[in-house]
C-alpha cells in the first residue's frame, strides 16, 4: 500500500471506533464485511485515495473498534457510521459496503437517505431476501449464518483456533484458494484472536431477527440514490440467485457488475476489476 494511511479513534454513537483515513476530495466510506476489518480495502485505498477522501472504519465489534455486548442490529451499526461521519464534519458521502458492511450500508441508505450520495453493495444478498429464499441448498451455502448466530458455542469452539477457522473461510470463499497471502491471513488472525475479537462477528450474525424486523417495516421503500451491485461471479451463494434481479427490486437507479473469476471477496481477489468498476460508479460524485 503506497498511499499514506492515517489511523484514528473517535467516540461515535457511544462506542470508541477505529478508522483509517486517506486521500482528499469527495468523501467515500468503505465498510468491510466478514471475516475482515478495514484491511480488506488495502487494494482499493491507493487507487481511490487519488480522487476521494476515504473513511475506512472497523465496524462495531470488529478489528480495533470497541466490542460492546449489544447494538449489533444493522440500525445501530448504521448509526455508528453516521456518528463517525458527523464527528468528521461529513454531511454526505458515497457508501461502499461489502458483505456485512453492505447490510449496514443498505440500512444506512434507508435510515439516512439525505446522507448518501451513491451506494455500492459488494457481494451481498440482503438479509430479508436471503431468509425469504431459504431452502436446503441456500442453507447449505450459508451454513455460517446459522452456526455463528448460536450463542456462546462458536466462540468456545474457535477460541485458540482462529487461524484454522479463518483459513478455511477465506480459502473456500475465493475462486483462487491462494488469493490471500499468509501475511493477509495473519492480519485477520491478529484481529480476531484479540480479547473479545470473536464477539463482534457472532453478535452481528446473531442480530438477524432484529435485522429482519427492521427490513420488514420499510421493505416497500426503494433506494433513491444511484446504486451499484457488484459480486463475484463464482461465489456459490451468488450462483443460486439472480443478483441483478434482487438489487433491481431494491433500487430504482441500478448498475450491476459481476466480476469474473472471483468468489465472495472480489475486492481482495480481483482488485483491478473491482477498482475499475468502483471508479466508474463513483466518478459522478463530486462532493
Amino acid at each position: 500500500m503506497t498511499h499514506s494511511v492515517a489511523h484514528h479513534r473517535t467516540v461515535a454513537n457511544g462506542i470508541k471506533m477505529h478508522y483509517a483515513e486517506a486521500g482528499e476530495g469527495p468523501p467515500v466510506v468503505l465498510i468491510h464485511g466478514f471475516p475482515e476489518s478495514w484491511y480488506a480495502w488495502r487494494h482499493q485505498i491507493p487507487v481511490l485515495a487519488k480522487q476521494y477522501r476515504l473513511i475506512v472504519p472497523d465496524l462495531r465489534g470488529y478489528g480495533a473498534t470497541e466490542k460492546p455486548a449489544a447494538g449489533y442490529d444493522k440500525r445501530s451499526m448504521a448509526n455508528d457510521i453516521r456518528g463517525l461521519m458527523t464527528n468528521l464534519g461529513i454531511e454526505k458521502a458515497a457508501i461502499v459496503g461489502h458483505d456485512r458492511g453492505a447490510r449496514v450500508g443498505l440500512r444506512f441508505c434507508k435510515d439516512h437517505p439525505d446522507a448518501v450520495a451513491r451506494f455500492a453493495a459488494l457481494d451481498n444478498i440482503p438479509t430479508r431476501l436471503l431468509f425469504g429464499t431459504m431452502n436446503a441448498s441456500v442453507a447449505n451455502a450459508s451454513w455460517f449464518f446459522m452456526f455463528q448466530a448460536v450463542r456462546d458455542l462458536p466462540e468456545a469452539l474457535i477460541q485458540g483456533r482462529e487461524e484454522l477457522w479463518l483459513r478455511y473461510l477465506l480459502s473456500s470463499w475465493t475462486y483462487d484458494p491462494g488469493a490471500l497471502s499468509d501475511a493477509d491471513i495473519a492480519a485477520y488472525v491478529q484481529a480476531y484472536a484479540q480479547p473479545g475479537g470473536l464477539r463482534g462477528p457472532f453478535s452481528d450474525y446473531g442480530a438477524w431477527r432484529e435485522d429482519l424486523a427492521q427490513d420488514e417495516v420499510d421493505k416497500e421503500v426503494k433506494l433513491s440514490c444511484p446504486t451499484l451491485a457488484l459480486w463475484g461471479a463464482e461465489f456459490e451463494a451468488a450462483k443460486m440467485v439472480d443478483m441483478a434481479a434482487i438489487w433491481r427490486s431494491l433500487a430504482d437507479d441500478l448498475t450491476t457488475a459481476p466480476i469474473a473469476l472471483a468468489g465472495h471477496l472480489p475486492h481482495e481477489e480481483r482488485p483491478t476489476d473491482v477498482n475499475a468498476a468502483l471508479q466508474a460508479f463513483l466518478e459522478p460524485w463530486r462532493g
